[in-house]
């Protein structure tokens, strides 16, 4: 048995002194504890879910920054995507997305919930092993040690209208038999570390019929992911299409609960913000890949005023930050409202602990992993801020989340560790020099294609 000791430890009911925690063989927290007043200088908080992840993207990071068309938009962004998704393999997508998760866990990421559609060679044929991307993403969160939930993707249609897959999505495609054996195939190598659910790509890549069947044949406490309402446009197809917005519509015909998560879902209706905090669901906001793809923002005060769950994601990874992902969802919230300090409730005057309070506690539900909270029989998964910063010298109870997110871009990470395992010492991955070389001879094939 090991255990976890802090000067200071942050839960979601605010900070402990002398607290810490005894941990099991299995990486989960046993009990907490007491700590001897001199045994650790640490303060520690959860380690932060990220919601969702597309690894491969990582590569491209900075490469569609040049306009091509002067109405540039997330639908000319998709196709620049699409030409650098057809150059992976099997080995350069676990090169990549080791390098990612080794990043994620430096920022303070300990889980991550990979939205996975890259499935078949870039013809659309499977591979001899039909799993094989997923697991490349599989050995690669094992290389770097961080917790996956690996959310495979049903994409099956180019749009509302039914159309086929085009020629660079085919790669992405199942019919839901060959989908439903895969996810079948995949949940035969879950353990503590690897948690599986199901991800339907989006509702214009997923016709209704195809939609029931799979979640008809899933295991009724399967994470489910969408994306959804990220662009103006796909609303407007769907009202066209199908007569309703894609949340009206989704919440009125599928059975969305706690077990959903909803990636995005920035162009909401207050009624649609309503209906997704009544059934549980979580929206996943991804503020960087949002405001990179110039997609909108997402309705947040309006959203916790209706006591809806929500989590974050780097999604597209132009930045692998929490901090960042969370410091931009309050500031684009400023922004459009000129005033400050939107994300706080009555009983938390502190955005900071507002924003941590509430990712922490959407952790399980999203990923499927007992995580979050530092909960007895939760996984023992924690950041060790750095107090040797400058930006933290003289913290206090009151202002250390708070300065942790808002006091500049030096990261503010000592230690990490997934499991009571640590996998990031004094900011550095321990196995940081051997995954950036492996990233490095990825990327001089990738931009030699």
């Amino acid at each position: 048995m090991k255990t976890l000791d802090a000067e200071m430890l942050w839960t979601p009911d605010g900070w402990h002194s002398d607290a810490g925690f005894d941990i099991d063989d299995h990486g989960r927290i046993r009990a907490r504890a007491v700590a001897e007043p001199t045994a650790s200088a640490s303060w520690i908080v959860p380690g932060v879910a990220n919601l969702h992840s597309h690894a491969f993207q990582r590569a491209m990071a900075g490469l569609a920054e040049r306009q091509t068309n002067p109405s540039d938009s997330f639908w000319t962004w998709r196709e620049t995507m699409y030409r650098f998704a057809a150059r992976f393999t099997p080995d350069l997508l676990r090169a990549v997305a080791t390098q990612l998760y080794a990043e994620m866990l430096e920022a303070g990421f300990t889980t991550v919930c990979e939205f996975h559609y890259l499935h078949h060679a870039p013809d659309g044929r499977p591979y001899d092993d039909p799993a094989a991307m997923s697991r490349a993403l599989i050995a690669a969160a094992r290389d770097a040690g961080i917790r996956l939930t690996l959310l495979p993707v049903l994409y099956m249609t180019g749009g509302f209208d039914g159309r086929a897959l085009g020629e660079r999505q085919r790669r992405f495609g199942h019919d839901v038999d060959a989908y439903l054996r895969l996810i079948d195939t995949l949940c035969e190598d879950a353990d503590p570390m690897l948690h599986v659910g199901c991800a339907l790509h989006s509702l214009r890549a997923v016709p209704p019929d195809a939609m029931r069947a799979v979640l008809d044949a899933l295991p009724p406490s399967m994470p489910v992911h969408i994306h959804i309402a990220e662009q103006v446009g796909e609303v407007q197809d769907s009202l066209a299409l199908r007569n309703a917005r894609p949340v009206e519509w989704l919440l009125d015909n599928a059975n969305v609960d706690a077990r959903w998560t909803l990636v995005h879902a920035t162009h909401l209706t207050p009624a649609e913000s309503q209906g997704i905090a009544r059934s549980g669901a979580t929206v996943a906001i991804c503020p960087t890949t949002e405001a990179n793809l110039g997609d909108g923002l997402f309705p947040l005060r309006e959203y916790l005023d209706a006591g809806g769950r929500w989590g974050i994601g780097s999604d597209s990874h132009i930045s692998v930050s929490p901090v960042e992902e969370l410091r931009w969802l309050e500031y684009g919230q400023r922004l459009f409202t000129r005033h400050r300090n939107i994300a706080v409730r009555p009983h938390s005057p502190s955005v900071g602990e507002t924003l941590l309070h509430d990712v922490s506690q959407s952790a399980r539900f999203s990923s499927g992993h007992a995580i979050g909270t530092f909960a007895t029989g939760e996984y023992a998964d924690a950041v060790v801020l750095d107090t040797d910063a400058p930006a933290l010298f003289g913290l206090t109870q009151d202002d250390a989340i708070d300065r942790w997110i808002f006091s500049g871009n030096r990261p503010l990470v000592r230690d990490v560790y997934v499991g009571g395992r640590r996998v990031v010492e004094n900011g550095h991955h321990l196995q940081r020099t051997a995954i950036s070389q492996r990233y490095r001879e990825a990327m001089v094939a990738l931009m030699r294609e």
